[in-house]
């Protein structure tokens, strides 16, 4: 086949030894077809570039095989590998994917939602927890969208993600079963769902307990590193110290652990610490972080999932589908001593 030749169905079919309607079934219905021969007629795809040609085919007709992923931050830990489980699966159904970086810029999104407009992308993806501010009137009605990361507020739109609850729910027992009583939590928000959720787990495994919810333990926080190292200080100088700190992500413990080794404590000697996300960061840390592990990949993978079903105007059976989280034992926490003096 000549460079200059656009690949055929015909091509992909032959090098793949399968017929031109297996190859079919393997790009629009590929849950039809078995995982040997699908990943033959892949396969056979990424050598011809056969994916390529049909998605600037289904541009030229008006439709589009793109998919608008929008990420408020491509740099967070956590994207790459919902990337990979969301890539997988549009690619596996004949699509690819366009990611629209906000940089945490309401007018950015807004600008990303012309590809929906024009036509250029079928469907969104939305790590941002909200929706484009004024997207009304840019578009008469939202395009097939699915949120991931982060539920969207008031946004009425299904989300796939992580069980937040009964993640922080596994964090606060561990620390209650170590022997902890007094246990600060790190990140409440009025504006981030998934930080509410998270917060609502230590509620109630300290209610479970019997154990008293000092309002003057609970800190809030963005999820930044600054954030965990700033609730730090704040206890210290209001003389209100626990013996573990339960943080929102795996970010506010990095903080909260540089803090507390700069001002000399020892981790989990004086206190403990958990996080929430296991970011690769999680276990280059001294010493290594004790948290809870997001199955980001499959998450990735079961949002783009849904998302085709509303491609194909299927009403999903369910509009929020959360996966079970890990605890990922490490060596941040211990058995709690008396309060470390100032």
């Amino acid at each position: 086949m000549s460079k200059s030749t656009p690949a055929t169905i015909e091509d992909v079919a032959r090098l793949a030894e399968v017929s031109i309607a297996t190859v079919s079934r393997a790009i629009h219905t590929p849950e039809k077809v078995a995982k040997e021969t699908r990943l033959k007629v892949t396969q056979a795809i990424a050598i011809t570039g056969y994916t390529t040609n049909a998605m600037a085919r289904s541009l030229r007709l008006g439709r589009s095989n793109m998919i608008l992923v929008v990420a408020p931050d491509i740099g967070d830990p956590n994207f790459s590998n919902i990337l990979i489980g969301l890539e997988n699966e549009a690619r596996a159904h004949g699509y690819g994917v366009l990611i629209g970086h906000t940089q945490n810029d309401p007018q950015r999104g807004l600008e990303y939602l012309k590809f929906l407009n024009s036509n250029q992308a079928a469907g969104m993806i939305l790590f941002t927890g909200i929706l484009p501010f004024g997207h009304q009137t840019m578009t008469a009605r939202l395009p097939p969208s699915v949120g991931v990361f982060e539920p969207v507020y008031n946004g009425g739109i299904p989300y796939v993600g992580v069980d937040d609850a009964a993640g922080a729910r596994k964090a606060i027992d561990l620390l209650i079963t170590e022997g902890h009583r007094r246990i600060a939590f790190i990140g409440e928000s009025r504006t981030r769902l998934g930080h509410a959720r998270r917060k609502a787990g230590y509620e109630d495994g300290m209610r479970a307990a019997r154990l008293e919810l000092d309002p003057g333990l609970i800190m809030p926080g963005d999820g930044t590193i600054e954030s965990g190292r700033l609730a730090v200080e704040q206890l210290f100088m209001r003389d209100t110290l626990p013996t573990a700190f339960m943080c929102v992500n795996d970010q506010t413990a990095i903080g909260v652990m540089l803090a507390l080794t700069a001002r000399g404590y020892s981790i989990p000697g004086d206190f403990s610490v958990t996080g929430f996300d296991d970011v690769p960061q999680a276990t280059f840390m001294n010493p290594t972080l004790t948290t809870i592990r997001q199955p980001r990949t499959a998450i990735g993978k079961q949002a783009m999932a849904l998302l085709f079903k509303l491609l194909q105007d299927e009403k999903p059976e369910e509009t929020e589908i959360l996966l079970a989280p890990d605890l990922v034992v490490r060596n941040s926490v211990g058995a709690p001593r008396s309060l470390p003096k100032r």
